[in-house]
């Protein structure tokens, strides 16, 4: 699979697309652009990764626990290829998942499930509950449920933590949800920060005015809260 480095040192933003976006979209979207400052000063760098949701996630002529699997074997490879790939290149830096809108679900979400890797994950526009009927948006498993799909879905499974040991590890990352008061998806981070709450899970909700769903909003943010 393909991606893209910007910079060669400094702490690292692990860059997912956005809903069936490429390793380029960050780029050609300005996002980069947004960052040349910190990217030219040794003090930012960016891997921006490819992304298969049209073959898992948003690949409905797939069985549903062939979607599930080919989310997870995507899991993988971040995992097994990406994080090694980046740590031996810039290696001691700290990690950041990042995303936009479903690139906001991903970072999310692994950071949630391998807390181990990650310092941060940084949220613009995310939808945390893949089972949702919001305004246009329909659930991407139509009825469907499993346990499978539970553990992929931080709005299921971040209010059922019991486990100690994975809470201590997922409260030393620091989660930052940044999205419109008019998204569809609003109060859907509104309860996952609620459950984060109550789990003793720090983060942190910032929200714009209007749906702010938008490339133009997220080279703002960028800025902001990076």
């Amino acid at each position: 699979m393909e991606l893209l480095v910007f910079g060669s040192a400094g702490p690292r933003l692990l860059v997912f697309p956005s809903r069936k976006g490429r390793f380029h979209e960050y780029e050609d979207h300005g996002m980069v652009h947004s960052l040349r400052h910190s990217l030219e000063a040794g003090k930012l760098q960016l891997i921006c990764v490819d992304g298969i949701d049209q073959e898992s996630l948003y690949c409905y002529d797939k069985r549903p626990e062939d979607r599930i699997e080919r989310h997870l074997q995507y899991e993988r490879y971040i995992l097994e290829e990406v994080l090694p790939f980046s740590a031996k290149a810039n290696p001691g830096s700290p990690l950041t998942a990042h995303g936009c809108s479903l690139g906001a679900y991903h970072a999310v979400t692994i950071a949630l499930r391998h807390p181990q890797h990650f310092r941060r994950a940084l949220a613009f526009g995310g939808r945390f509950d893949l089972t949702l009927h919001a305004a246009h948006f329909h659930s991407l498993f139509h009825g469907f449920y499993s346990d499978e799909l539970r553990e992929i879905v931080p709005s299921h499974f971040v209010p059922q933590l019991t486990d100690l040991k994975r809470l201590n590890a997922i409260r030393n990352v620091r989660f930052t949800f940044v999205i419109g008061e008019d998204d569809p998806f609003f109060e859907n981070n509104m309860e996952l920060c609620r459950a984060m709450e109550e789990k003793k899970i720090g983060h942190e909700l910032h929200a714009w005015v209007g749906d702010a769903h938008r490339f133009s909003h997220w080279r703002q943010m960028i800025r902001i809260y990076l």
